[in-house]
């Protein structure tokens, strides 16, 4: 999309941090704006500042661990705009730091709820209208740096929430029509209200962080990256798998024969001549 001028984007957790950031650069350019989040007071007064700023903001109360309530967040877009252009399922929250077998599980399962299952309920409710809208649009699901490497100790309920997002948004961009843009954002370490201020003011601005995100959906981009320095641990990580298949695992004539996507290719194949 080269303009946002009144396209409609929809944000979760769009309240406060990232969101909240997201929602005003995308604002500025004159885009139309629908912030979901579950407190209502937090919503108020984010759509009030947004407003002040002259940007067009809506609310709406929205828990997205609820699939009925997101399926109403969908049905209010259609009902309020007529459309939705861009979703970002951006709501996330954290876990007290404790290790696998300390972490309570209710615990895991909260984080996994929101950071996982609202990312899921949002992709499957929005995504479904706009492949029947027919129209352009995207779709892009808040992932993290964590989604790549374990970049914060005793914080495994996170980092597999959002390893998950990573497979979910894989998974979806081949779904999805080619009319649709998935992606996957990366933040970095990133000011937010998820980090004690004394440790927040240490990370990247979230209005730097949004316009660099902003930017990159509009191109339509698959991994919309930001934290220079991350490329460094991903590459560490994958390294250690590339030796590791070179020492265990290493490539012979015909390895492809119990390759998962090449099976499936040649079973689809069979099946379309018969």
């Amino acid at each position: 999309m080269k303009t946002y001028q009144n396209k409609v984007v929809v944000i979760t957790g769009g309240a406060t941090g990232i969101g909240f950031g997201l929602a005003g650069v995308f604002g500025a350019e004159g885009a139309k704006i629908l912030i979901a989040e579950p407190r209502l007071n937090r919503l108020q007064a984010a759509c009030a500042d947004l407003g002040a700023r002259g940007i067009d903001a809506t609310p709406f109360q929205c828990d997205v661990t609820d699939m009925d309530q997101v399926e109403a967040l969908a049905d209010f877009a259609d009902e309020q705009f007529g459309r939705v252009d861009v979703l970002i399922n951006n709501a996330g929250i954290k876990a007290p730091r404790r290790t696998v077998a300390d972490l309570p599980l209710l615990d895991l399962h909260r984080v996994f709820d929101v950071n996982f299952f609202g990312v899921w309920h949002g992709c499957a409710a929005f995504g479904r209208r706009m492949v029947e809208a027919g129209r352009p649009a995207a779709i892009y699901n808040v992932g993290s740096e964590n989604s790549f490497f374990r970049a914060v100790p005793k914080a495994a309920a996170y980092v597999a929430s959002k390893h998950a997002v990573l497979g979910l948004t894989e998974s979806l961009r081949d779904e999805m029509p080619d009319f649709i843009d998935v992606g996957i954002i990366i933040p970095g370490f990133v000011q937010s209200e998820m980090h004690t201020p004394d440790v927040g003011k240490l990370g990247m601005p979230a209005e730097l962080f949004a316009q660099k995100v902003l930017e990159q959906i509009r191109v339509g981009a698959y991994f919309v990256v930001s934290h220079a320095y991350n490329i460094e641990r991903i590459k560490s990580r994958y390294q250690a798998v590339a030796e590791a298949f070179e020492t265990f695992a290493p490539r012979y004539e015909g390895d492809d024969a119990y390759d998962t996507e090449t099976l499936i290719a040649r079973l689809r194949a069979e099946s379309a001549k018969q």
